[in-house]
């Protein structure tokens, strides 16, 4: 993923970014967003989110999405996939019932999810849940769409920012 521009946020702009984050996360913003505030702006649309050198969300189509590099900041529900499911996460693929081992409760479709493996608990992705939690150990159907991925552009992008 080309950068077409990379600069720093201007003040405004970052009280609108904090706003923005606490409405949609819920979270500290001190903790989220205390360093200095940079944009990268990505060839094909969109931009990535730095503070204090750390890439934190993407944003496209107007959308934030918190990369897996912010999920130590942002607290996202869980979706646990048995270790059968981690290498086609790890290629894009979306989340499948049958891999499916647990979901932590308040999981609404619509929401933002980290996915992680049962073994070692690491994330793998963050998705938009398609089901509540009731409805994530099934027997078919997709479950959560998977939006950012270990080993996608945006997990590559880090080592050369």
């Amino acid at each position: 993923m080309p950068v077409n521009r990379r600069y720093h946020l201007r003040k405004a702009s970052a009280k609108q970014l904090v706003r923005e984050v606490v409405k949609k996360f819920g979270v500290a913003t001190s903790k989220l967003l205390g360093g200095v505030i940079e944009i990268l702006e990505l060839e094909g649309g969109g931009e990535v989110i730095l503070v204090g050198g750390k890439m934190v969300f993407l944003r496209t189509q107007g959308e934030l999405l918190p990369t897996l590099n912010a999920l130590d900041r942002i607290p996202l529900k869980q979706v646990v996939v048995d270790m059968g499911a981690v290498s086609h996460i790890a290629n894009g693929a979306d989340v499948m019932a049958p891999g499916v081992v647990s979901a932590e409760e308040g999981i609404v479709p619509g929401s933002y999810v980290a996915v992680v493996d049962e073994r070692h608990g690491k994330s793998l992705a963050v998705g938009l849940a398609l089901v509540p939690t009731a409805a994530m150990k099934g027997s078919k159907g997709k479950v959560v769409k998977n939006l950012h991925y270990v080993g996608d552009g945006i997990w590559c992008l880090q080592k050369f920012k």
